[in-house]
């Protein structure tokens, strides 16, 4: 009777250390934080359990929730608790149907090994939230350091374009004026317009490149958007989209630089505009707390797919035709936010479209 209870307890010691190197293995295998990885693992623990045909493991972590199989009746179950950072964050139960098992029925070798396999999995989802957190911070580190570097370059481009571009543009309007022939006069006009194009895109790298001077005063909000969407009424027209505009408070004032935050709305407009179908409307919500300004632009365009809207505020980005623009607009209009100690937001429009937040402190 003796040896027959020592070759059981020899298994059941087997089977659980077998399930300690299988998830040790599990766990080694994998190079994030994964669905099947934990699923792997509760397949393993059911496995090393006494009774395991009748066991259903399951684990509660995170956003995640896995179980070996439905439990569709009352059950008793040993649980052991998961912590991520010393703080409890899941847990991983055993299951047994209570119609045919008892508390006793589990076993204190297997409560200890419940509490090993717990501690695996926090360590596990601890070690890959950190070095997600360390990948994800020198991401930001890279980007910061190209964008410095850009933002100089472009400051040095800015600068040089200048000059000559104003050259071009006073010597173009002086043979407008004297000139006669028509045909020389459509031409002279190209090179005109041609020439305001090319000194908004350098207007822009100033702006991008913090090169333009910034005036905080403290001013109502409405005027500029009204000034801003007067400017954009043919564009509007052309289209048929209308605007609707709503302020809770229509004096509501903050400390802005009046031409940076028409840029903004310029900006977010004409992309709004642009991805907005014919009749549709543009929503623009001006709103307030104690503390801050929120400005929504509201389109019930095609919106920005989840791939990309990481990348919309980096400079030169765009998913406009080369014809549509240079991708500067939204990192200047990011640039200027930013100057203003700001954050913009972006969220989905339901059912279509994309919501812009812009958040700027009042004082």
């Amino acid at each position: 009777m003796n040896r027959h209870l020592t070759e059981e307890k020899l298994k059941e010691k087997i089977k659980e250390l077998t399930c300690l190197y299988e998830i040790s293995k599990i766990i080694s295998k994998s190079n994030s934080i994964h669905l099947q990885t934990l699923y792997e693992i509760i397949v393993s623990t059911k496995n090393a359990w006494c009774y395991n045909l009748d066991a259903v493991v399951e684990i509660h972590i995170l956003n995640y929730h896995l179980s070996t199989s439905e439990k569709s009746e009352p059950s008793v179950f040993q649980s052991s608790v998961i912590k991520i950072k010393d703080r409890d964050s899941g847990h991983i139960r055993v299951n047994y149907p209570s119609r045919k098992y008892i508390q006793d029925d589990f076993q204190e070798d297997e409560q200890q090994l419940l509490d090993t396999i717990a501690i695996e999995i926090g360590n596990y989802i601890e070690k890959y939230q950190t070095l997600e957190k360390k990948a994800a911070l020198r991401r930001t580190i890279e980007r910061m350091e190209r964008l410095t570097l850009l933002g100089e370059m472009t400051a040095g481009i800015a600068h040089e374009l200048n000059t000559p571009l104003g050259n071009i543009l006073g010597f173009a309007e002086l043979i407008k004026e004297q000139n006669k022939d028509p045909d020389i006069d459509s031409d002279i006009s190209i090179v005109i317009n041609s020439v305001i194009y090319s000194r908004e895109i350098v207007k822009k790298l100033m702006f991008f490149s913090c090169e333009m001077p910034h005036k905080l005063e403290l001013q109502e909000i409405k005027p500029i958007i009204i000034f801003a969407l007067s400017f954009l009424k043919s564009n509007f027209q052309k289209k048929g989209i209308k605007h609707e505009l709503v302020f809770t408070n229509e004096n509501i004032a903050a400390k802005l630089d009046s031409v940076q935050i028409t840029q903004v709305i310029f900006n977010l407009l004409i992309n709004a505009i642009y991805a907005s179908p014919e009749k549709s409307t543009i929503r623009i919500v001006v709103d307030h707390d104690d503390f801050n300004l929120f400005l929504k632009i509201e389109d019930q365009g095609t919106g920005i797919p989840e791939n990309i809207k990481e990348k919309i505020f980096e400079p030169f980005f765009s998913t406009k035709p080369v014809s549509y623009g240079c991708g500067l607009g939204l990192s200047v209009v990011h640039g200027i936010i930013k100057n203003h100690n700001g954050e913009i937001l972006i969220e989905n429009n339901i059912p279509n479209g994309t919501i812009f937040i812009i958040r700027i402190p009042i004082l």
